[in-house]
């Protein structure tokens, strides 16, 4: 009788993980969808109209707020990739037997909550603070220049904040790259640069790939950072959608707002999936 019905075990081992998919996923997007195309308000009600117009709204009224997203989140992406690739480097190929306390210093900051990692950001950066007064000191800010309330903290709050799921997918890559492959380059004469070059940068491209999406995607939509440690001018598309939920109570819009979003960064992924070829990483 087993024997006859094996075909189901599969499935059967896929079935907690789907419904899990099902009832925390498909079924919240799907209520998503149906209520972006709902009109009314709250006070009166909402119904179901296909009001495609939310649509239409939340991209011309709330395009620069989009954009600003978009933006603070690649040069946080680009900033932590610079910082993590050649520390994932140091601890995969020198940390020795130290590795994994290199990488519990990485991880550490999750052990305190988010919102208070970026309340700390708050008094680093406060206008008589150190990191503001040394500036000053040394001219790189003016004698009233300041580092809070601008797009200047809002990217190094989400840089801080997302590093580590750019610095491990990193780590995990260098450290499964073979040594010998970079020492038989260099017994080829290639100097160290080339050997990083042509050998340790292009198999390390799967944990790049890897790790700009997890940092990319969150920070695409965070709002936190954007509160805390800028102004309404700094405020991302993560910020409007809050408000719309929380304050304005304009579930409609702000549903439409959070699928013009997925539908952004899907589209983006998409694209930088295709022009890194993720076939050729992954193969």
């Amino acid at each position: 009788m087993f024997h006859r019905h094996r075909w189901l075990t599969p499935y059967l081992l896929l079935a907690p993980g789907f419904a899990w998919l099902a009832a925390f996923f498909v079924v919240p997007l799907a209520l998503l969808a149906y209520q972006s195309l709902q009109s009314g308000t709250f006070d009166f009600g909402y119904q179901f109209s296909w009001e495609l117009y939310n649509y239409w709204d939340a991209l011309s009224r709330y395009k620069a707020h989009l954009i600003r997203s978009f933006v603070y989140a690649g040069l946080a992406t680009i900033l932590a990739l610079l910082v993590s690739y050649p520390l994932a480097y140091w601890i995969a190929f020198r940390g020795g037997r130290w590795k994994n306390l290199f990488l519990l210093a990485i991880i550490a900051p999750f052990f305190v909550t988010y919102l208070i990692r970026t309340l700390a950001w708050q008094n680093i950066l406060a206008d008589q603070g150190t990191v503001v007064g040394v500036l000053r000191d040394l001219h790189i800010l003016a004698p009233d220049g300041r580092l809070l309330a601008t797009s200047t903290a809002v990217v190094a709050g989400i840089t801080y904040n997302f590093l580590p799921f750019m610095a491990l997918p990193l780590y995990v890559a260098l450290e499964q790259i073979d040594e010998r492959l970079i020492e038989a380059a260099q017994d080829l004469y290639a100097s160290r640069t080339k050997a990083f070059l042509r050998v340790t940068l292009p198999l390390s491209l799967p944990g790049v790939f890897a790790g700009t999406l997890l940092t990319f995607i969150p920070a695409a939509g965070d709002f936190i950072n954007a509160q805390l440690l800028g102004t309404p001018k700094q405020h991302m598309i993560g910020n409007v959608i809050q408000s719309k939920y929380l304050e304005l109570i304009d579930y409609p819009a702000a549903a439409a707002l959070s699928f013009v979003l997925m539908a952004a960064i899907l589209i983006g992924v998409l694209v930088y999936a295709r022009a890194l070829g993720t076939e050729r990483l992954t193969g």
